[in-house]
């Protein structure tokens, strides 16, 4: 290849020359063009590697290891800045279920459609005067859809008030929430674990997730470990204090003999072991239906607020608010919900695309529609048929992959992500993605550290990856590889063994 790349340029020259020169024949002529031609067409030939169908050596192996048919996997990579057949294809376009990788396309629809300084607006108002500290009427808080309205920045909300001068609220604290339209839904129904935190519904005002952060913290002296809960939640018990015991860390969850059973008593019957240290545990509340009521109670009053009324569902009046709350912009919460698989955040930002009346980059006003499930599917599929493809779209279903609905082809995800990566926002997206044995979901793999940013998926029978190696060549691929299989779990080897392969550039040979 390397001589017929030099050679090339000596015959178009002589080719041109020929053309000029009277003394040569037609004939000689089209024996010289006929001759470029050939060598251009080895020349082209040998630049561009074939198709590689066969899976890598090191990968059949792990997923025999694992006990995985290839006939479960589904594999697509190609060179990232190249539209063209897969370099290595393996059952590429066989719908799959992918996932938390499906986070991709509702990350990378949202960067595009609203851009990456979009921020969400928490309108607040002070329906009454204010007279020597009270507020003679309704505290107003409507949601808009803020993926992360944790404690902390509700307590900066809740110090505005304050900081208006008000101290007691002689009416109702009142929670808009109508900017989205979602089914009710039992936080179990998916896989039996209610109280994981990433089994939380979507809300046009989510508060902190809809869960609780204990934190142990032991007292060797005492012989006790001090346990506090955050946000404080009105009306909830908890023990304040648990024993220390002298057995290794190991599972101190199921030490702790927890019973979250009753939403207004939390129990803690067993012990905590000083070899852990300090330990925080998220927890989804147990009730999530009054977690938003007994979270800003409970924190109002923790601040030396008072309330006469209630915390109330209602709706926000037409009026100018007497203050906003910003979210942090969309690439800082990419980045949350790519890094650490954030299920509830995306289902946020995927019901943030449904809205009929959110204008990128602008505050939604939540009176002239809500977004439901089914308005934000047909968003997401419209936005894919118009920037990926008009004809090949995804079964789409909540926007999280936490779902058993949703199917993709790893050849779609791979022509997603060679479209991202051509486009204004491919430094936002790929910087949102776990980094190899570095950092989010993929701190703990054992490939080769930094070698590529990709988006993890892991759920029962489901394991994937998807996203960008960075080649020892210098080269960057696009790399999907999705397991559909009851021992997906068993083959994270087989899918580390394929992104080192392709770290070592084997696409080449």
């Amino acid at each position: 290849m390397a001589r017929l790349s030099v050679r090339r340029p000596s015959l178009g020259i002589a080719m041109r020359r020929s053309a000029h020169n009277s003394s040569m024949t037609t004939t000689t002529f089209k024996r010289l063009s006929t001759l470029v031609l050939l060598c251009t067409a080895t020349w082209v030939s040998a630049a561009t590697p074939a198709q590689v169908q066969v899976l890598p050596t090191e990968v059949s192996a792990a997923l025999t290891r694992a006990h995985v048919p290839a006939q479960a996997l589904s594999v697509w990579v190609q060179a990232a800045d190249v539209q063209a057949p897969a370099r290595l294809s393996h059952r590429a376009d066989a719908p799959m279920n992918p996932a938390s990788v499906m986070k991709l396309v509702t990350t990378y629809a949202a960067l595009d459609v609203l851009g990456p300084a979009f921020v969400w607006h928490t309108p607040v108002w002070l329906d009454g005067p204010v007279e020597n500290g009270v507020l003679k009427g309704n505290l107003v808080i409507q949601g808009q859809g803020d993926p992360k309205l944790v404690q902390e920045r509700l307590w900066l909300l809740l110090r505005r008030v304050q900081g208006l001068g008000v101290q007691r609220i002689a009416g109702h604290i009142v929670l808009d929430r109508q900017a989205f339209a979602v089914p009710a839904s039992d936080p179990g129904d998916f896989d039996g674990e209610p109280l994981r935190p990433y089994n939380a519904a979507p809300d046009a005002l989510l508060l902190n997730f809809k869960s609780i952060l204990l934190t142990f913290t032991p007292d060797a002296t005492a012989g006790i470990a001090r346990v506090q809960m955050d946000p404080p939640l009105a009306g909830v018990q908890w023990p304040t204090q648990i024993p220390l015991s002298s057995t290794p860390c190991g599972n101190y969850r199921a030490a702790l003999g927890a019973d979250f059973a009753d939403p207004q008593h939390i129990r803690l019957a067993g012990s905590y072991p000083a070899a852990c240290g300090e330990k925080v545990w998220p927890v989804a509340y147990a009730d999530p239906a009054s977690y938003n009521a007994r979270a800003l109670e409970g924190l109002w009053r923790s601040m030396g607020g008072q309330l006469d009324g209630k915390v109330v569902d209602g709706t926000a009046p037409a009026t100018a608010p007497s203050f906003e709350m910003l979210s942090p912009t969309l690439m800082e919460l990419v980045r949350d919900i790519n890094k650490f698989s954030n299920n509830v955040m995306a289902q946020q930002l995927f019901l943030t695309l449904g809205r009929p009346d959110a204008p990128p980059n602008q505050a939604q006003p939540a009176s002239t529609g809500a977004a439901t499930p089914a308005t934000s599917r047909a968003a997401l599929h419209q936005w894919w048929q118009r920037r990926i493809s008009a004809s090949n779209v995804p079964a789409i279903d909540n926007g999280s992959g936490l779902s058993r609905q949703t199917r993709i082809s790893a050849a779609q995800l791979g022509l997603l992500l060679q479209t991202a990566y051509a486009s204004p926002w491919m430094p936002e997206l790929m910087s949102s993605l776990p980094i190899v044995g570095v950092d989010g979901t993929l701190k703990r793999s054992q490939a080769g550290v930094g070698s590529a940013h990709l988006k993890t998926g892991s759920l029962r029978e489901v394991t994937a990856l998807a996203g960008y190696v960075h080649a020892a060549s210098g080269k960057r691929y696009v790399l999907v590889a999705i397991v559909n299989h009851p021992n997906a779990a068993a083959a994270r080897p087989a899918l580390d063994a394929l992104v080192n392969w392709v770290v070592r550039d084997n696409l080449q040979h």
